[in-house]
């Protein structure tokens, strides 16, 4: 555990070859990262392999997929391999759940996005607990009696949603929250606001979900370097979710500008970011740029900090810059100290 006492874990995208994975795994848990996710976004590779490469090859980190995706793969088959990764780790799995973005190049159009993401959880809840409880929702149903072969337990659940609907579904039954491409430190009370509609009327407290943040993360030391590349990386997600955020007043040209040149395949839809923008939207810069940025959210309160791939113009020597010169940085939150 970093100094600062909040969990730090890194986010791959699954892009990689065979054993790379296994190598970036070993690297952040000898630098003293928390854990690795994996992101499960559209036409990439399945993150079941990746996951399980990293648990073999490792033996503290906690390992998951923020987010499978409930519309494009059924629950049971989400828990079934997440049943799989837990035993394969010795159990540092968890679930992460999310809708996803770009499904309309498959033909996916979700009608009812909570209605499903709540029944993928509870779905999933029940076959994993393994007691054959059974769940019986308007999109998903399991039969009571019905259990897994192989032993298993109930997981950590994250949920994955930028949204107040989604929110509160994390708030009524889920053990995390992320907010996937945010470094906003405001995000953080905005989302333990939303989290309390759907906590407080089942008993929760919105205090005991984890409210996590992630966003690409470009580490150089030369920060001009890193933050071109970031703004690079962060330009075709910033098209789907910067106009989510409710704390965040963007220049009016900015989004319909950077989906024009996305859509004209130019490589330069990033480069319009400007610096307060990327700021809230990446962790980007050198050590120290990192290093202050993840304080802020420590400082707002978060619960854990997910740097994202690339991470780096070389990917392991950026998670080095991270576990070396930014992880020893990080103290606890202002309010804590």
């Amino acid at each position: 555990m970093n100094p600062s006492g909040v969990p730090v874990s890194l986010g791959l995208q699954t892009d990689k070859p065979r054993g790379a994975y296994a190598a970036l795994a070993v690297l952040a848990e000898r630098l003293d990262f928390d854990g690795v996710s994996v992101f499960s976004d559209l036409l990439y590779q399945s993150s079941i392999v990746p996951l399980v490469e990293m648990a073999w090859a490792t033996e503290r980190i906690r390992l998951g997929c923020a987010c499978w995706n409930p519309f494009t793969q059924h629950p049971y088959e989400i828990a079934n391999q997440a049943a799989l990764l837990d035993a394969h780790s010795g159990g540092r799995a968890y679930v992460g759940l999310a809708r996803g973005s770009w499904l309309d190049g498959i033909g996916v159009q979700p009608s009812r996005p909570i209605a499903h993401l709540r029944d993928a959880v509870g779905f999933i809840d029940a076959l994993l607990e393994g007691e054959g409880r059974g769940y019986e929702g308007t999109t998903f149903r399991l039969e009571p009696g019905v259990r897994l072969v192989s032993p298993s337990r109930r997981l950590p659940m994250l949920v994955g949603s930028w949204g107040p609907r989604g929110a509160a579904l994390a708030g009524e039954r889920a053990d995390e929250i992320k907010i996937g491409g945010s470094a906003t430190p405001a995000m953080i009370g905005a989302t333990r606001e939303r989290l309390r509609a759907g906590a407080e009327p089942v008993g929760r407290s919105a205090d005991d979900i984890a409210v996590v943040l992630g966003a690409v993360t470009v580490i150089d030391r030369d920060r001009d370097v890193a933050r071109r590349a970031a703004r690079r990386e962060v330009a075709m997600y910033l098209d789907v979710i910067a106009e989510l955020d409710p704390t965040v007043q963007l220049p009016p040209d900015l989004i319909p500008t950077i989906r024009e040149r996305l859509r004209d395949k130019r490589d330069d839809a990033g480069e319009i970011i400007p610096d307060d923008v990327l700021d809230l939207f990446a962790f980007a810069g050198d050590p120290d740029d990192i290093a202050a940025q993840a304080q802020r959210l420590i400082d707002a309160g978060i619960d854990r900090v997910e740097f994202g791939t690339p991470h780096g113009l070389d990917e392991a020597e950026g998670i080095r810059l991270l576990g070396r010169e930014v992880l020893p940085r990080l103290r606890p939150s202002a309010a804590r100290r």
